[in-house]
């Protein structure tokens, strides 16, 4: 288990990550959808999170939802790497009734995002924008290659959650035991 604790002007947070994990979450960052969403990418990963989050929410929640990314992405780096014995390469389609979103993913210790989920506006309070901010800041500290791609829907909430929901099914079947791989890479290390 990994724990984390990062305060700035901004926000306060703490955060533990098992990847070893069933799933649990404990997730408070006072930004209800971004719970909701952190809670499935636990849920859908086997991954344990506990999070909690207090942000400058009176001015609005990009800080918070950045700044849990970074968190979040550093706890992950810190739980996978040194990279050994794992499939490497993930991907999963979800599918939320008429939206289903892909994510192809490698803990390659190379951090890229490709984001293609064409939305705007808000769901509820939460500007929708703010989902790539996370992923953004997520992947740039964990140190892990993901593509994501909205393939269609109509409803923000669910091409939103299968986002989150595909990141978390993909990782999961990436951090899959294989122990005839060793280091997966020709290279030697990751």
């Amino acid at each position: 288990m990994t724990e984390i604790t990062r305060e700035t002007k901004e926000t306060n947070i703490q955060c533990k990550v098992n990847i070893n994990g069933v799933g649990k979450s404990t997730i408070d960052t006072g930004i209800g959808f971004f719970d909701h969403m952190l809670e499935a990418l636990s849920k859908h990963s086997a991954i344990d999170i506990d999070l909690t989050c207090k942000g400058d929410l009176h001015i609005d929640a990009h800080h918070s939802v950045e700044d849990c990314g970074i968190v979040l992405g550093q706890a992950l780096k810190k739980e996978v790497f040194p990279i050994e014995n794992v499939e490497r390469y993930g991907n999963a389609t979800v599918v939320m009734d008429e939206a289903a979103t892909t994510c192809a993913l490698d803990l390659s210790n190379r951090p890229f995002l490709v984001y293609n989920v064409n939305i705007f506006g808000k769901v509820g309070e939460f500007d929708t924008e703010l989902v790539e901010e996370f992923f953004h800041a997520l992947v740039n500290n964990s140190g892990i290659t993901c593509h994501l791609i909205n393939d269609r829907g109509t409803n923000k909430h669910h091409i939103l959650e299968a986002t989150f929901k595909a990141f978390a099914v993909a990782l999961r079947r990436a951090l899959v035991e294989n122990k005839k791989l060793g280091i997966p890479s020709t290279k030697g290390v990751l």
